[in-house]
């Protein structure tokens, strides 16, 4: 099998990491760069027979410690109650309400959520909120999309999940409306009659 460096006019197809696994799909003018997983330089086309599972990517502890913290602030700040996509945008976390049933996230420029990169297929994924959830779903991306480390073609969320599109990471909030505390003047409060 044919080993590529990163910075290599590699040519169209799905290259993986020696070092970790990862698969990165590139058109005919992509650079190969380095492994979004870990960082790794080394790649072999990737075989479209091979069965092996995508591996997660995998984060350094002091960088998952840091992501948690980042992603822990970014939610107090939300003030809103609803569903909400966590990303990082060039070191901020960045908060998307998921307002409509739709929302698009790919490499388009019609994409909601727009991650102009290699690695992202030009439509990559949809999040369908209905009325008994919200999902995520494969929209015939090359690369996949990952939930909680595992690649999916649909997958209800639940907060706290970590979807994986291309080599970026976003989390899924979902944060509920706190109950209405009842104060003993509150004229909205319902008139119960004592009998």
């Amino acid at each position: 099998m044919e080993s590529l460096t990163s910075g290599t006019m590699a040519g169209a197809g799905s290259f993986r990491c020696q070092r970790c696994g990862y698969v990165m799909t590139l058109t005919s003018l992509d650079r190969l760069g380095e492994c979004p997983g870990c960082g790794g330089r080394r790649f072999a086309r990737a075989s479209l027979f091979n069965a092996s599972p995508h591996p997660s990517i995998p984060l350094l502890a002091a960088d998952a410690h840091a992501d948690t913290q980042r992603i822990a602030s970014a939610r107090e700040q939300i003030d809103a109650p609803g569903d909400y996509i966590l990303f990082d945008d060039e070191g901020e976390m960045r908060a998307v309400a998921l307002t409509r049933e739709w929302t698009r996230i790919g490499r388009s420029l019609a994409a909601d959520v727009r991650f102009d990169d290699p690695t992202v297929s030009r439509r990559h994924a949809l999040i369908v909120r209905q009325a008994d959830g919200v999902r995520v779903l494969d929209d015939r991306s090359l690369n996949g999309v990952f939930v909680n480390g595992e690649r999916v073609e649909w997958r209800a969320l639940s907060d706290g999940d970590e979807i994986v599109v291309g080599r970026y990471r976003m989390t899924f909030v979902s944060i509920a409306a706190e109950p209405r505390s009842m104060h003993p003047l509150d004229t909205t409060a319902p008139y119960i009659p004592s009998t």
